[in-house]
C-alpha cells in the first residue's frame, strides 16, 4: 500500500512531506520553497491518498488598512490634532487645519472623534481644549487596538470592538478580512511515509519524444503512477460572453435571411437620432429624463437632406401636414448617446440607390436611455435593428421576418398588437410569454417607415419595413436569466456555468 503511494506522488508532494509536521502552510511553503497555491493543491493530493487529514477553520482577521498602517506610524489624526491643542488651548478652525497638517477629511474625523470623547469644544469658529493633562496623556482605545493589529475577530474584547467600530466608520484604516486557516493531521499512513526515502526515488514523470526515440531512457526505469480518482481542480476554459454569443447567433440568423449589417457611433446627433425619424423636437422622449445628451454639438453636413427634413416636419411631405412647428435646427445638432439603434437605418437609407433596390440590412449594438434598473429594464441596453427596402413589400412580410427570426431566437409564444411610433405607420409591439412571471413581455416594436421618413431620406416614398426589438430580454430567454441586471453582472460562476441553449 505505502509503496504504491509512493509511486504515485508527485514533484511537488515529495517536496513538501518532509515539512508536514510544520502544520502551517505558510511555513511549508517557505521550507519547502513552492509558492502557497502549489502547497494547498499537493496538500489536497495527500488528502486524497489519504496520508493527511485536513481540517478548514474559517476566522475574521483584522488588519490595519492603508490608513491604519500609516496612523500606526504618525499617530492618528486626533492624538495630532490634541497634541497641537496641548500647546495652544484655544486655535481658529482654519489655523488648526494648517498646523495640523491634516486633509480636510481627516480633520473632519479628527473634531468629531474628539467631541464624542467629550475633550473639545467648536464656539464661533474656534476649537477649545477641555482635557486635562492626565486625559490628554492617556492612549485611546482606538491607539491601543492599531498598535495590536493584526487580530482575530474572535479574541476581541469589548473594549476593542468598541475601538474597531469607532475605526470601522473612517476610511481605510482597519480591514476585514475571512481568512481559512488549515490544520495538518498526519495519518498513519503517512507516519510510515516519513520512514522511506521518498526524495531518493527516480520516477519518470513524462513521456517525451527522446524517450520514444531511445530505449535506453526509459527501460528499467519506473513510471509514476498516475491517480485516476483523485478530484482535480476543474478548468475553465476560455469562450466568448455570453452575451456576444447571443449577438453572433443574431448576426448569423440575419445573414442567413439575406440581411447585410449597419454599424455607427454610440454618440451621435439628434438629427439622426431623432429628426430624420420624424420625431418632433418637442416630443417628451427627446427630455433629459429619457436621453443622455452629451455637452457638444455636431455639425450637420448634407444641407440637401436637412431641408428637407425641415419641410417633413414644418409642412409635410406626400400630402402630409408634418408636426406644424418651426423646426430649430441648432436642437438638431445636439449630441446625445444614441437611444436605439434605428438611427443607423436613417443613415443607410441616404445611402442606398434606386438600382441597388430591393435591399435588406440589419443591426445588433449598444443603446441608452435614462430608465430606472428592474428585472426588465436597464438604462443601458442591446437592440437588434432591421430594415427591408422593397417597393413591394407590405405588412404581411413584415410579420413573417419577425415571426421567422423570433422563433429562432428560441421564443415559442409570441402575440402582436398595435401600437405607435412617430416614425412608423401602421406601427406594432411584440410580446413574449414569461411562464415563470406569467405575463406578456414587451421584447420589441416594429413598423412600416411614414414617408415623412422615406421621402426626405431617400428621395421617394416607397415601403420600408423596420423593426428594433430589445435584444437584452432575448438574452434573458436564451439563458433563462429572470432579471437582466444579472446580464452586466459579470459574475465569473454564473459565466463559467451558463451554456447556449438555443440551436
Amino acid at each position: 500500500m505505502v509503496e504504491k503511494i509512493i509511486e504515485s506522488l508527485s514533484q511537488n508532494e515529495r517536496r513538501i512531506i518532509p515539512y508536514l509536521k510544520e502544520k502551517n502552510v505558510e511555513e511549508i511553503s517557505k521550507k519547502s520553497k513552492l509558492d502557497k497555491t502549489s502547497v494547498l493543491r499537493a496538500l489536497d493530493y495527500l488528502e486524497n491518498k489519504k496520508v493527511i487529514k485536513l481540517d478548514y477553520n474559517k476566522k475574521k482577521k483584522i488588519e490595519a488598512g492603508i490608513n491604519g498602517a500609516l496612523y500606526k506610524k504618525k499617530g492618528l489624526p486626533e492624538r495630532r490634532l490634541l497634541n497641537l491643542l496641548n500647546e495652544k488651548r484655544i486655535i481658529p478652525l482654519e489655523e488648526a487645519q494648517k498646523e495640523s497638517n491634516l486633509s480636510e477629511e481627516e480633520f473632519k474625523a479628527s473634531i468629531g472623534a474628539l467631541k464624542r470623547k467629550a475633550m473639545v469644544d467648536l464656539k464661533n469658529g474656534k476649537l477649545i481644549l477641555n482635557s486635562s493633562k492626565e486625559e490628554i496623556s492617556k492612549k485611546f482605545p482606538e491607539e491601543k487596538f492599531l498598535e495590536l493589529l493584526p487580530l482575530e475577530y474572535e479574541s476581541l474584547n469589548p473594549e476593542q470592538k468598541y475601538a474597531l467600530a469607532s475605526l470601522e466608520r473612517r476610511k481605510e484604516i482597519v480591514s476585514i478580512k475571512d481568512v481559512k486557516e488549515i490544520k495538518i493531521e498526519i495519518t498513519e499512513i503517512g507516519k510510515k511515509l516519513a520512514n522511506h526515502k521518498i526524495s531518493e526515488q527516480n520516477l519518470i514523470e513524462v513521456i517525451t519524444p527522446n524517450m520514444l526515440k531511445k530505449d535506453s531512457l526509459w527501460k528499467g526505469k519506473k513510471f509514476r503512477r498516475y491517480d485516476m480518482v483523485s478530484i482535480v481542480p476543474e478548468i475553465s476554459g476560455g469562450k466568448r460572453h455570453f452575451v456576444n454569443q447571443s449577438m453572433d447567433y443574431a448576426r448569423k440568423i440575419w445573414t442567413e435571411m439575406g440581411f447585410k449589417e449597419m454599424t455607427g457611433n454610440m454618440v451621435i446627433s439628434s438629427f439622426w437620432n431623432f429628426d430624420a425619424l420624424f420625431t418632433p423636437q418637442d416630443h417628451p422622449v427627446r427630455e433629459m429624463q429619457d436621453t443622455f445628451f452629451i455637452n457638444k454639438s455636431s455639425e450637420l453636413s448634407n444641407k440637401k437632406i436637412i431641408e428637407k427634413v425641415r419641410k417633413s416636419h414644418e409642412t409635410g411631405v406626400a400630402g402630409s401636414k408634418g408636426w406644424q412647428y418651426k423646426w430649430n435646427e441648432e436642437i438638431a445638432k445636439k449630441m446625445l448617446l444614441r437611444t436605439h439603434t434605428t438611427c443607423l437605418s436613417s443613415q443607410t437609407l441616404t445611402k442606398i440607390k434606386p438600382e441597388n433596390l430591393p435591399a435588406k440590412f440589419f443591426a445588433v449594438g449598444r443603446c441608452f436611455r435614462n430608465e430606472t434598473m428592474d428585472w426588465s429594464h436597464g438604462f443601458e441596453f442591446n437592440q437588434t435593428e432591421g430594415i427591408v427596402i422593397d417597393p413591394d413589400a407590405n405588412f404581411r412580410h413584415l410579420l413573417g421576418y419577425l415571426t421567422q427570426f423570433y422563433k429562432k431566437m428560441g421564443f415559442e409564444k409570441i402575440r402582436v398588437r398595435p401600437s405607435f411610433f412617430p416614425y412608423t405607420e401602421p406601427s406594432l409591439e411584440i410580446d413574449a410569454w414569461q411562464p415563470e412571471k406569467k405575463i406578456w413581455l414587451e421584447i420589441g416594436g416594429a413598423g412600416i417607415f411614414r414617408p415623412e421618413v422615406t421621402e426626405p431620406l431617400l428621395g421617394k416614398a416607397i415601403p420600408v419595413l423596420a423593426w428594433g426589438p430589445g435584444f437584452d430580454r432575448m438574452i434573458m430567454n436564451i439563458f433563462g436569466i429572470k432579471d437582466m441586471r444579472e446580464v452586466y453582472k459579470n459574475d465569473l460562476t454564473q459565466l463559467r456555468k451558463l451554456k447556449f441553449l438555443v440551436k
